[in-house]
């Protein structure tokens, strides 16, 4: 039987402990134009290793970091996203994308769980010769949001993550997952 009640549907609806309180109040922080901040220098080193990566990079929102996501992925103005209808990204962050990176979302239906149809996402996907006219925006990502927030902050599966990759890398495309809520 649950006996606690965890709420995954947004970053912003977790409200920290007196303990989590204390700890921000007591960092060491310097300022980070003219030197680097020996905490965000910390949580990037160590969320690089946990990652696997060899670098990260520390953003004050989720919304910041999911422009900063789209437009390494869509570095060239009229790139186009494939991302559900429902997520963050498309009805949730002021229209960022398009608005300062020129990156025109291709919206898909969500499921009730937060999943797109394999079949949808593919779908969407501009073939070859949609690529090279010029008339059309080139597909470049792929964008999941998970957990998914409208979808009362459903997990999506590793199995469904992994083909949707799959699909990405067949096409030659980036897949970004929206995970502000990953640990």
């Amino acid at each position: 039987m649950v006996t606690r009640i965890v709420d995954l549907r947004s970053d912003t609806v977790t409200k920290p402990t007196e303990s989590m309180r204390t700890a921000m109040a007591m960092a060491e922080v310097d300022d980070d134009t003219l030197v680097y901040d020996p905490t965000a220098l910390h949580l990037e080193t160590e969320m690089a290793k946990i990652m696997g990566k060899e670098a990260a990079l520390f953003v004050p929102s989720g919304t910041m970091g999911n422009l900063i996501c789209v437009l390494a992925h869509c570095d060239v103005r009229g790139s186009e996203v494939i991302l559900g209808d429902n997520c963050h990204i498309h009805i949730l962050e002021n229209g960022g994308i398009a608005t300062i990176g020129g990156v025109h979302p291709r919206p898909v239906k969500n499921n009730d769980d937060g999943t797109i149809d394999i079949d949808l996402i593919e779908a969407a996907i501009r073939d070859r010769d949609e690529r090279r006219n010029l008339m059309y925006p080139t597909t470049k990502l792929i964008c999941l949001e998970n957990t998914h927030a409208k979808s009362g902050g459903r997990c999506l599966s590793v199995e469904y993550t992994d083909r949707v990759g799959e699909i990405a890398k067949k096409h030659g495309l980036k897949l970004h997952i929206d995970g502000a809520r990953y640990f």
